[in-house]
């Protein structure tokens, strides 16, 4: 089966194009150093090749990846870098030994109810979500102990930081941030100092955190893509065109099918003007310095690809991905950690 035989839209993956994001990102932040973050993917299958590439443990947003992923077979270090007060949740997972972020005296408790036995304390660096005040970070983790909890270090996201694109800028202030949190690690304990995403790998590569939180590097998004990172566009969805009109074309990959919150995806090269519930609805570029874009618009059964702006809701929206190479599909993944 080749990609055009598939029925759209269709999330396809090229699995050199992300071979090739693992192995850059593994030569950077080698085996334990780097905790990919499985929120970005949703997918066991991908979380077994980025084990095959060294790394020994991920990151979470739910406890419904955790799971997913034990229920795979995968066997890891787990981290849910997320606070959660569910008992059944958080139970859920206590056979797996994850480790939890707590941020507050109720995330603590929770956990210690919850049969949770490991935790890190996320620390306020910048980004207004979650976060302990740093004054507060070492209490906490006095509580957390005499819960019989293990503190095993901290954890802070400066996610407000992924996109800045001034090179001295934002090294100046994700430096900033890490020495706040390096100075929480000091009063808290542990051995782990966990932040960082795809948007700071370099920058973290001399700020002291013992390990990297990245997730969108394995199949990147047109947003990251702006920031010159050294990585490939390996995801994107496939639509066919469904209807034409003299000064635009409709393909039938719309908002069900990608994550809108980082603006309009991109079609081969041709202008987007805006995407609704199953279309999206594009034009031949009018900018005299499109240089080798198409000057025709395709015909109706024809394909496109369709390149999303932001991976992760993205691929929580399809139920499976077909790995591809050069066009010739080679597997087909479930997207099986999507949901709640």
């Amino acid at each position: 089966m080749f990609i055009d035989d598939l029925p759209t839209p269709a999330l396809i993956i090229d699995a050199g194009a992300l071979e090739a994001n693992l192995a850059t990102m593994a030569q950077a932040w080698p085996g334990s150093r780097l905790r990919p973050h499985a929120k970005a993917h949703k997918c066991s299958s991908l979380a077994r090749v980025q084990q095959r590439f060294g790394h020994t443990g991920f990151t979470c947003a739910t406890p419904r990846e955790i799971s997913g992923l034990a229920r795979a077979g995968i066997e890891a270090d787990f981290l849910l870098a997320n606070e959660s007060v569910d008992p059944a949740r958080l139970g859920a997972i206590a056979s797996t030994g994850a480790t939890v972020a707590v941020d507050s005296d109720e995330t603590v408790r929770a956990a210690a109810r919850a049969g949770i036995s490991k935790v890190l304390v996320d620390v306020f660096v910048g980004l207004p979500r979650c976060g302990v005040e740093p004054d507060d970070a070492a209490r906490l983790a006095d509580l957390a102990r005499s819960l019989h909890l293990e503190v095993r270090g901290v954890m802070g996201y400066e996610g407000h930081l992924m996109m800045l694109n001034d090179p001295a800028a934002k090294r100046e202030r994700v430096t900033l941030a890490m020495e706040t949190l390096r100075d929480c690690s000091e009063k808290v304990g542990g051995d782990i100092i966990s932040a960082g995403g795809t948007g700071t790998w370099r920058e973290h590569l001399d700020t002291g955190i013992t390990e990297l939180q990245a997730g969108s590097y394995a199949l990147m998004d047109t947003s990251y893509a702006t920031l010159g990172l050294p990585f490939h566009q390996a995801v994107h969805v496939v639509g066919t065109v469904i209807s034409r009109a003299v000064g635009w074309a409709v393909a039938d990959v719309g908002l069900k099918a990608l994550g809108m919150d980082h603006g309009n995806p991109e079609v081969d090269g041709y202008d987007v003007w805006f995407c609704s519930d199953e279309h999206v609805t594009f034009a031949v570029k009018r900018d005299p310095d499109s240089h080798g874009a198409p000057t025709f618009l395709p015909g109706v059964g024809e394909h496109v690809l369709v390149t999303p702006a932001h991976v992760d809701p993205t691929m929580s929206q399809h139920e499976r991905a077909w790995v591809h190479r050069d066009g010739l599909v080679v597997d087909e993944w479930a997207i099986d950690l999507r949901g709640w």
